[in-house]
């Protein structure tokens, strides 16, 4: 009976050693620097291979963006970091104009993981939106694969879903759907558990510091843990509130009017591309 007291003691010092480890309060604002592959496909009868090859460096850099993610234990906020290159990524040459939208760069996104809910401020059609939802689903697969971001250790989490892609080019009456099967990577470190993470990504026990979905890549280059000065998330509070089955409809009505609108190529070959949403 002594031994089992003296058992029971120690799991409870333990437990009060390790319970404040889990329930510590955690502030931080972490940096992500994102970059996409671009890869045109385009008449090469049309337009020579140099200047498709200089189109798609000017999208590729352009693409190439800053993030702040603001959290604390269960809440979040997402944004870009304001810049003079802000927009959609263009490039025009030989009559051909090319635009990607990836709806990132407008957004403000808030996350609630104990709520479960998802609020995001947007503009579309020259309207500011409040998307508001339940928080996505993911269901991740934990690996035993680990590397080192920056000074964090971490370790891979896959997951993979089918999603409808539309596209559309001159001459075509009506959006060309296919199924696309998007692989999502991220790498989070169980050093900092919090479950957050870049854009609507989270449910992993510890940060992601790195993602890569596709062609795009989110990477963690910087971390402040509880700063001195107060974190502030912030949480959109403009636009007409909608779900987002009814702001994806919405979407897909704006691509209709801008194929309509370009329909024919009458002073050139015209695409418009959107990637992400």
């Amino acid at each position: 009976m002594k031994t089992i007291y003296t058992f029971l003691s120690a799991l409870f010092l333990m437990g009060l050693v390790i319970a404040p480890a889990f329930g510590q309060q955690i502030k931080g604002v972490a940096t992500y620097k994102t970059s996409s592959t671009v890869k045109l496909q385009m008449d090469s009868s049309r337009m020579n291979p140099e200047t498709i090859a200089q189109m798609q460096a000017q999208l590729q850099k352009q693409m190439q963006k800053e993030f702040t993610l603001t959290f604390d234990n269960v809440s979040s906020s997402w944004k870009e970091v304001e810049s003079l290159g802000g927009g959609p990524a263009t490039a025009e040459a030989g009559g051909a104009k090319i635009m990607i939208m990836d709806g990132s760069g407008n957004a403000l996104l808030y996350k609630n993981t104990q709520e479960g809910k998802v609020e995001q401020g947007t503009e579309l059609m020259g309207k500011l939106f409040l998307v508001k939802d339940e928080l996505p689903q993911y269901e991740w697969q934990l690996t035993d694969e680990t590397k080192q971001i920056g000074h964090y250790n971490c370790q891979k989490a896959v997951y993979q879903r089918v999603a409808d892609s539309r596209q559309f080019s001159p001459g075509m009456k009506e959006m060309e759907v296919s199924q696309d099967t998007i692989k999502v990577e991220a790498w989070y470190t169980p050093e900092i558990p919090v479950s957050h993470g870049p854009e609507n990504y989270w449910g992993l026990p510890g940060l992601i510091m790195e993602l890569s979905t596709g062609n795009r890549t989110m990477i963690c280059s910087k971390i402040v843990l509880n700063p001195k000065d107060d974190v502030k998330i912030e949480r959109p509070k403009k636009g007409k509130v909608i779900n987002r089955e009814d702001f994806q409809a919405l979407q897909q009505e704006r691509m209709q009017e801008m194929m309509n609108k370009y329909r024919g190529g009458q002073d050139g070959e015209r695409m418009q591309i959107r990637i992400g949403g």
